[in-house]
This record gives structure tokens, C-alpha cells and sequence, in this order.
């Protein structure tokens, strides 16, 4: 036992030498035209860190969370259940090269990874196709499901989306593969360009909340306002942005928040981009309320689970809503099905149809058209009219 804690031990020590030297490519990753861009101070931004403007008056009174949750509970264990590995699940379908204009499809790939496919355009939104989300492929919190879809099933990606810039949603060797596949551009929150445009991802913009850039004659993409924080090593907490994304075509508009605890920003979506005609949320992760808690919990002020989701959806009025955020990566106390089930029960105490808040298994699709003469179905596609 004293072995396997001293070889723990030294593992540990390696890695925290290990994103030492990471950190210093973060730092630099941060100086330059992402601090040209932020230097105007901003009811979320001081000059130097990105705060959350409705969660905390300054920085330092926000919540601190980070990789050392998980790296306590590998070395001395803990109260968290055990996920099981489901790696026999098949994937789904190639899906289809494009999409009419009218048209949307949305995939999830599993954990917060969707492609939406509207009108002619493929967008892929904090892709991860690795085993771990981690600065290192040996330890790490580590996928129990497969992608949805298998990478070379994917179509051509015309634009990439990343939400912020942690592990499980900036994970550098998926957008190096997507580089290599042609992928042409991708659009970064503020503080992430170096970082991304390393992938060798040819055009990277970085943007801060409420800048919208165009994606085609007829699509354009907002990026939205968040309640989160970043970081990607032990010494640069919230010195890069963290959003959501709003993508706004003939087909209807999409929203994915990345990561967001549950606050007043999804009302002033919906005032600014009603009607949204799907909302991405995610349902977890969250603290179990069958666990002994010691201390407050913070994650719910960074996080949601599926009783503020579904609060979430009412606020945005989003005619369908698509969980994500599950049974792929372990990140939190709560079980593989908790929150699915969570879903289920929130749904029914506030009256509300099922169909309303899907959870879609991973490589399933959901369409959604305008087009109300259009008869479309498949074993691996649902298809809501509107």
C-alpha cells in the first residue's frame, strides 16, 4: 500500500513539472493581440482576469475549482460511484455530406462535442475525440463512451466553435486533426487565438461577448456571454474568455452555452435572439444529493444539473432542448444515469413534455425543418417540424 502511495506520489510530482512547462507556452499564448483586443475594461473583464459580472464584484470572490478535484481523488480515492465503460456501443451512421438550406440536423458526438448542419454549413462546437481531457494522453479524467461518431465518418467542417479554453472543450489533438482534414477556420473567445491557431488551423478569430462574425451569406454566429471560468493550468485562472454560441440562419437559430452555471444570461438571450429554435444545455456535472457534504458546494455557480437545465430552457423559450454534458467524462460526484434521470423528474415536476428536453444518445440525430411538406425519417434521425 505504501508503495502504491509513493509511486502515486512521484507520478503526481511529474505532472504537476509537467504543466509547469505548459503553463509557460499558456502565458505566452495570452500576451499579444488577444490583450490588444481585451485592453478596454468591461463590466467582465479588470484589465488582467475575466470575471463573471453576475456571480462576484471582483475575481478573487469567485469559487476556486479546478484539475486538483480529480487529482485528489486519484491519488486518495473518494465518495464518487463508479462509472462503468461503454466502449461496445456502435457509432452512428456517416451522416450526410450537407444539408439543405431550411434544414437543421444536429449530432451529438457525446459529452459537449455537437455537429450542427443548417443550411449547406457543417459546424463543429468543442470538439474531443481523445480518451482523456488532459494535457497528457496517460492520466487524466478518461471518456466511458465512445464518440458518436467515428472522426473519419465525419463530413468537411467548414468552422470549428470553442466555447473556452478547458481540456474537455479545447483539446488540441482533435483540432490538429481537424487541420490536417482541411478544416479552415475556427472562432475562439477571447485569449485563445494563439493557442488554437497552434493547431494549424489556418484562419482563427477570437472574439468577446455580443461580436458576431459570419459564417456564410445567410449564417451568422454570435458569441454569447457564459457563467464559467478558464484555465488550462494551475497559474491562469481566468486569463483567457469563456462564452456560449448563438448561430442564427434561414434554418432557425442554435444555441450552446459551453459550460455555464445557471444565471440571468439566459434571459437576455432569449430577448436579444428569440425565438431559439434549439438549445444545447448542459445537465452536468452536479453535486449528488446522496453524498455527505462537508463544505458548500460551488460547483452549481460554474455548472448546471438537470433541474437548473430545465430552468434554462424555459428562460430561453428554446422550442427543443438537447442535453449535453454526460456519461462521457467523469468530472463530478454524480452517477453515470443521474443526470439523465434527473432530466426525466425535473421535466415531469414542471409539467412539461419530454419531447421538450431530449437526451440523445451519442451519433443520433435530431432534424428539425420548416419545411412542413417535407417527409423525412431514419432510424438514427428524429425529425420535429416547427
Amino acid at each position: 500500500m505504501k508503495d502504491a502511495i509513493k509511486l502515486k506520489l512521484s507520478l503526481l510530482i511529474f505532472f504537476l513539472a509537467l504543466i509547469a512547462f505548459l503553463s509557460l507556452a499558456a502565458c505566452r499564448a495570452t500576451i499579444g493581440t488577444s490583450d490588444q483586443k481585451a485592453i478596454q475594461l468591461s463590466d467582465h473583464f479588470d484589465g488582467s482576469l475575466y470575471f463573471n459580472p453576475g456571480l462576484a464584484s471582483t475575481p478573487s470572490q469567485e469559487p476556486k475549482r479546478g484539475g486538483s478535484v480529480w487529482i485528489w481523488r486519484w491519488l486518495f480515492g473518494s465518495e464518487w460511484p463508479e462509472w462503468p465503460e461503454v466502449k461496445d456501443a456502435s457509432s452512428g451512421p456517416p451522416p450526410a455530406v450537407r444539408v439543405p438550406k431550411g434544414t437543421l440536423r444536429i449530432t451529438p458526438i457525446g459529452h459537449a462535442t455537437f455537429l450542427i448542419q443548417m443550411d449547406g454549413l457543417n459546424i463543429l462546437v468543442d470538439p474531443i475525440w481523445s480518451d482523456r481531457c488532459s494535457p497528457v494522453s496517460w492520466i487524466g479524467p478518461k471518456r466511458h463512451t465512445n464518440p458518436g461518431l467515428r472522426f473519419e465518418d465525419l463530413p468537411p467542417i467548414d468552422i470549428v466553435l470553442v466555447s473556452h479554453n478547458h481540456y474537455d472543450h479545447l483539446d488540441l489533438p482533435t483540432l490538429k486533426h481537424l487541420a490536417k482534414k482541411g478544416t479552415p477556420r475556427a472562432l475562439v473567445t477571447l485569449g485563445n487565438l494563439d493557442l488554437v491557431r497552434d493547431s494549424g488551423i489556418p484562419e482563427v478569430e477570437e472574439f468577446d461577448w455580443w461580436q458576431s462574425a459570419h459564417l456564410s451569406s445567410d449564417v451568422t454566429v454570435t458569441l454569447v456571454p457564459a457563467q464559467h471560468f478558464s484555465s488550462r493550468t494551475l497559474w491562469d485562472r481566468n486569463r483567457t474568455l469563456w462564452g456560449g454560441f448563438v448561430v442564427s440562419g434561414p434554418s432557425g437559430k442554435v444555441f450552446y452555452p459551453g459550460d455555464t452555471g445557471y444565471g440571468p444570461h439566459f434571459r437576455e438571450i432569449a430577448s436579444r435572439f428569440s425565438p431559439i429554435t434549439a438549445a444545447l444545455l448542459p445537465i452536468s456535472p452536479f453535486r449528488s444529493q446522496a453524498l455527505n457534504e462537508l463544505s458548500p458546494d460551488h460547483r452549481r455557480s460554474v455548472h448546471m444539473g438537470p433541474a437548473e437545465a430545465v430552468q434554462a430552457h424555459l428562460d430561453l423559450r428554446a422550442k427543443v432542448s438537447i442535453a449535453a454534458h454526460f456519461r462521457v467524462f467523469q468530472l463530478g460526484s454524480d452517477g453515470f444515469d443521474d443526470a439523465v434521470y434527473g432530466l426525466a423528474v425535473s421535466l415531469m415536476n414542471r409539467n412539461l413534455n419530454p419531447d421538450a428536453f431530449i437526451a440523445l444518445s451519442p451519433g443520433r440525430s435530431l432534424e428539425l425543418t420548416t419545411h412542413l411538406n417535407d417527409i423525412y425519417s431514419s432510424v438514427n434521425t428524429e425529425t420535429i417540424r416547427y
